[in-house]
């Protein structure tokens, strides 16, 4: 059975086709940006398991996958480890967390993809090749990235990144291959 393909423009497709590197902000982003805390303080986060399983593909297509966060939240640090992507929590500065790593893997910033929510994003989506945005993204952000999901942060939002990228590199035909036959 044939897959669907979404009809992404040329210029975001030429983009992702390039992207080595997917950094995530978490909070809105992988999440719906609300925060849990129990009655001693301790965090809970409600991940996407769609966000999950695309970030796992990525990571098996070749892509570094990296959550960089300015809370310093363990739980945020587990689900990256989990999934194989690199956690960066208690990121003060996005921008120099984002150009160690990329230098680290020898990248140029068209291979750097970054998807945020909100003002402490900004200028870390100013230099990503591709910055991406939830539909739950801040007003004021909106228009200074390249595209903006049709999911909500915590709902797929990054799962639909994953999709555009591996869409991008032609790796989708292998994903829906039958394995088995």
């Amino acid at each position: 059975m044939p897959h669907e393909r979404p009809d992404y423009p040329a210029e975001l497709v030429e983009r992702a086709a390039r992207i080595r590197l997917a950094c995530f902000d978490v909070d809105g982003t992988l999440t719906d940006g609300r925060l849990w805390f129990d009655e001693d303080g301790r965090e809970s986060k409600a991940f996407n398991v769609l966000d999950g399983q695309g970030l796992v593909q990525l990571r098996k297509a070749g892509v570094t996958v990296a959550f960089v966060t300015a809370r310093n939240s363990l739980v945020a640090a587990n689900r990256a480890r989990e999934l194989g992507a690199e956690p960066h929590v208690d990121v003060r500065d996005k921008v120099a967390c984002v150009e160690e790593i990329r230098s680290r893997l020898g990248l140029a910033r068209e291979e750097v993809a970054f998807m945020g929510d909100d003002l402490p994003d900004l200028t870390v989506l100013r230099i990503a090749g591709l910055a991406v945005a939830p539909a739950s993204v801040h007003h004021w952000i909106r228009d200074q990235v390249h595209w903006v999901t049709p999911s909500r942060g915590g709902e797929g939002a990054a799962r639909e990144l994953c999709d555009l990228i591996l869409h991008a590199q032609g790796r989708v035909a292998a994903l829906l291959e039958d394995r088995e036959g």
